[in-house]
């Protein structure tokens, strides 16, 4: 069960959530440009193309986690901020969520890799129609703790991504998924490459409302025993 904040025009509320299904959009950016350098990005470690763009893994609700720790196994993993969208009884909420990743199992496998380690979610929503109408004004950014110094590891306006009902329109299943339903809608380029980090911190800035998400977790590397 996740527990958030939400905040609207009409007023603030608390509201749990058991999700039942998580879904991440890979490959979600608008230009395709953009696409190109990220499946070149991540080339550059090993990991193979996707087959379609966009596509649509799927990974157990369960790895979804508010926890201020993530624990993972080894040094090569790293997170990937993104937009996360929630389904609810009462219509569509927009959070902020890391897609932290395996790199090393992503070489491997993209849709293993999104299995094995936890997604991050933050703890305030928005009200997805509320911002619906100016997506494309909407500033994501992340901040890596890389060898004890805080680094800009992404940042970049969601004019980038395809818009949520886009991704929708496009997933098995849609457009209209059932409540319980969380789908993480697409990350931006590394700013200095793909790395590990001690902690990623990380916003969605709403520069029309005055607002801004925000989240941050320490990664806990776990020693791997053969």
């Amino acid at each position: 069960m996740l527990h958030f904040e939400r905040h609207a025009r009409a007023g603030h509320d608390r509201m749990a959530l058991a999700v039942t299904t998580l879904i991440i959009a890979g490959w979600a950016a608008r230009d395709e440009a953009a696409v190109r350098h990220h499946i070149e990005e991540l080339a550059a470690i090993g990991v193979p193309p996707p087959s379609s763009v966009p596509v649509f893994y799927r990974a157990a609700a369960a790895n979804l986690t508010q926890s201020p720790v993530l624990e993972v196994l080894g040094p090569d993993s790293s997170g990937e901020v993104e937009p996360v969208l929630l389904v609810m009884a009462d219509g569509l909420w927009l959070g902020l969520g890391s897609d932290h990743t395996d790199r090393k199992a992503e070489a491997a496998g993209i849709a293993l890799s999104k299995q094995l380690c936890g997604k991050p979610v933050g703890t305030a929503l928005w009200r997805f129609e509320e911002v619906e109408g100016h997506w494309d004004s909407l500033v994501l950014t992340a901040y890596a703790t890389i060898a004890g110094q805080e680094v800009l590891y992404q940042q970049g306006a969601l004019a980038t991504l395809r818009h949520p009902r886009d991704l929708l329109a496009r997933c098995p299943g849609g457009p209209a998924l059932p409540p319980g339903t969380a789908m993480f809608c697409g990350t931006l380029g590394a700013i200095g490459g793909i790395r590990p980090a001690s902690r990623f911190r990380m916003s969605l800035h709403d520069p029309v409302l005055g607002r801004t998400l925000r989240h941050a977790y320490d990664i806990s590397d776990l020693p791997v025993v053969s």
